[in-house]
């Protein structure tokens, strides 16, 4: 026979349980509150019809960033595209550059070590990081020699030569920050003839947004590319980081026209097209992690990550 208290006794355990369980979630939860979230992903993604009908929505990144970090993702109807972009206030003290030739960052030599954007951020303690420049040659393995086709200065340093027919986004130092209104400009790269004056500084192709028009250039050109690309605001204050992808159905790569209108309907009044198709990624710390917010696509695989070389990047200081 089972003596008559037993039930109640379980019944007593079982609430006391039930009670435990309640009071541990309910400490997880305000302990998960209470810590702010390495970046605050988009409440929506904005909808446009075109590249002319898009309007800036920009949403916080991350508490730390202390406003000086935003970013922006959206999809236009005609011509499919995906987008996404963050906006740099280069006025923050918040704010630092960051530039690389690839991972081995040697002074006094063209030889870069290939890397993958994603790892770039990273290995530097990142929050934003993009591909810049063209470089050669081109595979998804990283440290493997690659060259710059364009000018990369990092720390005052030349760690790879200029290439006279394109541009470059240059940032200069604060010695030299009322040139071009602000402290970054979009030069060629023939004028860069050492670094003096020059904090940081990363190749591209050639400016696609020449205060506020659309570079010449850009009108005859037709083919659709994922593309990687950079702005500044027309008072030098903002810097304006974007990729659009490409080569997949639900965003069929832009023309450089399209880029520079986005762009421009961005907040930039001066771009430049950086290296684009399987290069393209833009990678954000976020979630508690390092990941690409686009879907890069190297050798027709989506997903797969190109190892690349020179590259751009955004660091959070207190």
């Amino acid at each position: 026979m089972v003596p008559a208290f037993v039930p109640d006794c379980i019944n007593r355990k079982k609430v006391f349980i039930w009670s435990g369980l309640i009071i541990l979630t309910v400490i997880f939860l305000l302990s998960c509150a209470s810590k702010p979230s390495v970046a605050i992903l988009p409440e929506q993604q904005v909808q446009a019809e075109g590249p002319f009908n898009l309007v800036p929505y920009w949403q916080p990144f991350t508490e730390e960033a202390k406003g000086a970090l935003l970013w922006y993702t959206a999809k236009i109807a005609k011509p499919r595209l995906e987008l996404w972009a963050v906006r740099v206030d280069l006025s923050s003290p918040h704010i630092q550059i960051v530039s690389a030739a690839g991972s081995k960052n040697t002074r006094g030599s063209n030889a870069s070590l290939s890397t993958k954007v994603s790892s770039f951020v990273r290995d530097n303690n990142l929050f934003v990081g993009i591909n810049a420049l063209p470089f050669e040659p081109t595979s998804d393995k990283e440290n493997e020699y690659r060259r710059n086709v364009g000018i990369v200065i990092s720390d005052g340093y030349i760690l790879a030569p200029p290439h006279p027919a394109y541009d470059a986004l240059v940032f200069y130092d604060n010695s030299s920050a009322s040139i071009d209104k602000g402290r970054a400009a979009i030069i060629s790269q023939s004028q860069i003839i050492s670094a003096v004056n020059i904090d940081h500084a990363v190749g591209g192709f050639r400016q696609i947004l020449i205060n506020g028009e659309l570079s010449p250039h850009t009108l005859t050109d037709e083919s659709r590319h994922p593309r990687s690309a950079a702005g500044i605001s027309s008072d030098g204050k903002y810097l304006y980081l974007m990729v659009v992808d490409g080569r997949r159905i639900g965003s069929i790569g832009c023309t450089q026209a399209e880029t520079a209108q986005i762009l421009k309907q961005l907040g930039a009044w001066n771009a430049i097209n950086f290296d684009g198709g399987g290069s393209s990624s833009l990678v954000l710390r976020m979630d508690g992690r390092v990941r690409p917010v686009n879907t890069p696509i190297h050798n027709n695989i989506p997903g797969l990550e190109r190892a690349v070389a020179g590259c751009l990047g955004i660091k959070l200081i207190p």
